[in-house]
């Protein structure tokens, strides 16, 4: 039986469900092997646009059987299993991608075949390993359209790379009164560091804030841009909102006062084309789990001429040119910013993701997930005392495919847990590290549903009528 005690609406309810099923894998799944996969190496042709909001999304062959999730997702073991006794819907994807066979088994590969650290050895093992770890880096430079490689720094994770920045140039750079602009949609990620380096400087933290449409106010942070901004430090695709901001006009207006701009890419670096000569943006990050590629690694990208004059974010081993007893040289960038031994393996799946994707084709992604992100926007704002938080779609406004919504005196906590434990739909609750945009909104907490390009239709139709049968549930007790 299922009972729960419901409390103030924001509180939540506690939950007391069925206990959790063994988790089983589709025994016809578990032994397939690479070779099963003839999509693979073939770059696939799937062209999608984005419809308007305005109007139902008719059902077409773009996201029926053919489609790219319905090609792509026999790569992903993950996906083959059930969850309590029901096929796994996962649409977790905004805080990580799953991983396709072909990574798996590049990590497998280095640990079986050339595990060895890099740079330091000259034997086979060593030799080869320095070489595919700096073919990751090479993949990377060519995917954001990099100048050259060394323009890419490998970071445990995209938050350890804006730490690096912070650090490193803003404590060298930033004194009192300097203006650091951001927005309060930011991760927390791109916040709490710039706190902590404002009040080590005596910069000055701004905050842009949102227009009606709850898309960050581009027009504001225009007006905020002066002689005194020093810094301009915004996502790209916001992982709540699914707003996509214009960052080429933003980047050329804060360049036009001079000041420099770092980018959170972890939305946008995944989904469609970013060329960072293009945006013409002084940093920029990513993280390797939100790409298809291994947890543990991420990477800072940042133009040369910048990086030559940081100094180092950690001290140790590989970083250095010299070591005296009282003082040391450093190496140029980006062995400047890697101390110690790297997460090897990690970034060799990371290189090994990104072919994976750049054989697909990153606009055939970003097509394809458009008209699935609408469809699912479209499905769920059908559902009554839904709200759905950020930009409406249509022909001109481009929403990210994921969706932050609340339900009418349902906890967003009680949604995903009986989503989950009745329906072995993934999603995601809480303040998705976006508290200050939350309180602005007026509310703690939200659930979310984010696609990734292996998710197909049928996915978003499980979803919405799991999220139905939630509904009524806990409105059952009204």
């Amino acid at each position: 039986m299922i009972t729960t005690t419901t409390t103030t609406p924001m509180e939540g309810a506690i939950l007391k469900l069925p206990c959790l099923r063994s988790v089983s894998r589709n025994s016809n799944f578990t032994n397939r092997s690479s070779n099963s996969f003839p999509w693979r190496y073939r770059r696939l042709h799937i062209s999608a646009s984005a419809a308007s909001a305005s109007a139902p999304l008719a059902e077409g062959p773009k996201l029926g059987p053919g489609s790219l999730g319905h090609i792509t997702r026999s790569d992903f073991p993950i996906l083959h299993q059930e969850i309590n006794g029901l096929k796994l819907v996962y649409l977790d994807n905004a805080a990580t991608s799953q991983k396709p066979t072909a990574v798996i088994k590049a990590l497998q590969n280095y640990y079986e075949a050339y595990n060895s650290n890099v740079h330091r050895g000259i034997h086979y093992l060593s030799a080869k390993a320095t070489d595919e770890y700096e073919s990751a880096r090479q993949k990377v430079a060519n995917f954001i359209h990099a100048a050259e490689a060394r323009e890419i720094i490998f970071t445990r994770n995209a938050t350890e790379a804006i730490n690096l920045v912070a650090y490193s140039w803003g404590l060298s750079n930033l004194k009192p009164g300097d203006e650091i602009i951001t927005t309060i949609a930011e991760h927390h990620s791109a916040i709490v560091p710039w706190q902590i380096v404002a009040q080590k400087t005596g910069a000055v933290l701004r905050f842009v804030n949102l227009t009606e449409d709850e898309v960050p106010d581009v027009g504001q942070l225009r007006d905020f841009l002066s002689r005194s901004t020093k810094l301009l430090v915004m996502h790209h695709v916001s992982n709540m909102l699914a707003s996509v901001l214009p960052m080429d006009e933003v980047i050329s207006w804060a360049h036009d006062v001079g000041a420099k701009v770092i980018v959170d890419a972890c939305q946008s670096v995944p989904h469609m084309v970013v060329d960072v000569k293009n945006l013409d943006t002084d940093f920029l990050v990513g993280s390797s789990h939100k790409m298809c590629g291994p947890t543990g690694v991420g990477f800072l990208y940042g133009k040369s001429e910048i990086l030559s004059g940081m100094p180092p974010f950690l001290g140790g081993g590989e970083m250095i040119a010299d070591v005296y007893l009282d003082h040391s040289t450093y190496a140029e960038p980006p062995s400047r910013f890697e101390a110690g031994t790297p997460a090897i393996g990690e970034a060799i799946g990371l290189g090994a993701a990104i072919d994976y994707l750049s054989e697909i084709g990153m606009q055939q992604i970003h097509d394809y997930e458009m008209e699935l992100g609408n469809y699912l926007y479209d499905r769920l704002s059908s559902v009554s005392d839904v709200r759905i938080y950020g930009p409406a779609p249509s022909r001109t406004v481009k929403r990210a495919a994921l969706c932050s919504f609340n339900v009418k005196d349902v906890h967003p906590t009680d949604i995903a847990t009986f989503l989950d434990q009745q329906h072995g739909v993934a999603i995601r609750s809480g303040h998705h590290c976006a508290q200050p945009l939350h309180r602005h909104l007026g509310i703690s907490a939200s659930a979310r549903a984010s696609l990734h390009f292996y998710n197909t239709k049928d996915d978003v139709d499980r979803f919405i009528d799991a999220l139905k049968d939630t509904i009524n549930f806990f409105t059952s007790f009204k």
